[in-house]
């Protein structure tokens, strides 16, 4: 009867935090310490599941005794050897959903490294589960293991609380997998400070607020040209490499890149103060222009060396007010800026080539900087009523000719 009321006060707990909380880490935490507070000689913890990020296909949470939690995340191009070597591959491939190891007697014939590595620090019995989420996604579950230190093992009341409490903790686990994820994936794909608009519920067509922001847009000259003589894989592959030198210098000054255009990107760099003067802001997106183009200019040199084909970056930095929120169809929308600014700084692009220069800058932007510019003139814009007077960088190396993006 005392491990009936035990596990049901432990499953209450569990309900009530996973109800008001997404932390993962402290759900494990809290439940651990409960665990060996109520007499359950655990010492070792630990969950594992697959993950939908674009940089790592699973995460683990590890706990043990008087040291905490660690925070692990498996890369996609991990070693398949050590998966397939793993207790975790071997029950999938029984079809079975919980498996004992017994370390104080583990055989030698049972090739998992963890459990020998455990045997060794001391332990003596391995619980291991696994909970099954709905199908359909690629999160189908997590591994769960409880390990002990203790003489003989796990007794028969601490196994039959761990099992009783397995279900409401495995649907705890889904509920916050599935918050994670939802987090995760839209942030991978409209940017963070999108996903949380997105997420308080900013959803429906024309919603909107306008806001002063500095734009970056960002260009590769010659990819349409390389792409008709390359294979697309190849052009897939060094796309993504000139994002990389281009688009971590703005997400490192606190830009967010709000959607990619072909060979180019948008981005926004949100200035909560235009009447800020110097704009700390601007000097930030200034900087990751500086930035993005000699990381960009440091990847040609090593294309250039490899015998493999340049694209060099025109970069344009703007400043305006733009409506930022949601334009689409009816059930297909994008979050992004839309405004006269956003077609301003696309038409300044357009004149990068033609005028020599890889950064341009709008007058609305410099009037905003304290750094020294050097003035480039005054030209006329397709579909713009004023000419626009231009800047950019003193010193800084003139565009590459058009002919000479590739060999």
């Amino acid at each position: 009867m005392e491990t009936e009321r035990l596990s049901a006060r432990l499953r209450d707990w569990i309900t009530e935090r996973a109800t008001a909380s997404d932390d993962g880490e402290a759900l494990l935490d809290g439940l651990c310490n409960a665990l060996c507070q109520a007499g359950v000689p655990l010492w070792r913890a630990s969950v594992s599941g697959p993950t939908i990020d674009p940089t790592h296909r699973g995460v683990g949470l590890t706990w043990y005794a008087q040291e905490g939690m660690t925070l692990t995340f498996i890369p996609h191009e991990q070693d398949e050897a050590m998966w397939l070597r793993s207790p975790i591959f071997a029950l999938l491939e029984s079809g079975e959903h919980s498996v004992r190891y017994r370390l104080e007697a583990l055989r030698n014939g049972e090739d998992f490294p963890i459990l020998h590595e455990l045997r060794d620090k001391g332990g003596t019995d391995y619980l291991l589960h696994l909970v099954t989420f709905a199908p359909g996604l690629a999160l189908r579950g997590v591994a769960l293991s409880f390990a002990t230190r203790e003489a003989g093992g796990f007794d028969e009341d601490s196994v039959s609380v761990i099992e009783a409490i397995l279900p409401t903790l495995g649907l705890a686990l889904a509920r916050l997998s599935l918050a994670h994820t939802l987090r995760e994936v839209l942030g991978t794909y409209v940017g963070p400070v999108t996903a949380g608009q997105v997420l308080e519920g900013n959803v429906r067509r024309g919603q909107g607020r306008t806001v002063s922001a500095a734009i970056l847009l960002a260009d590769l000259r010659g990819f349409t040209a390389l792409s008709d003589r390359s294979d697309p894989l190849d052009m897939v592959t060094w796309l993504n490499e000139h994002f990389d030198a281009l688009g971590d210098p703005v997400t490192g000054q606190g830009g967010e890149i709000l959607k990619f255009l072909g060979d180019g990107f948008l981005a926004a760099f949100r200035v909560p103060d235009a009447d800020e003067l110097p704009c700390s802001v601007c000097r930030q997106a200034l900087a990751a222009a500086m930035d993005a183009l000699a990381a960009n200019d440091a990847l040609n040199a090593r294309r250039r060396a490899a015998g493999q084909p340049e694209l060099p970056a025109d970069l344009v930095l703007h400043f305006g007010e733009v409506v930022y929120g949601n334009v689409g169809t009816g059930r297909r929308l994008d979050f992004t800026l839309i405004g006269r600014a956003v077609n301003e700084a696309s038409r300044i692009e357009g004149q990068c080539q033609s005028l020599g220069h890889p950064l341009l800058i709008s007058d609305a932007f410099a009037a905003r900087c304290a750094d020294a510019l050097e003035e480039v003139g005054t030209v006329p814009l397709r579909g713009l009523a004023r000419p626009q007077r231009l800047w950019t960088l003193p010193g800084l190396d003139r565009s590459v000719p058009a002919a000479a993006t590739s060999q």
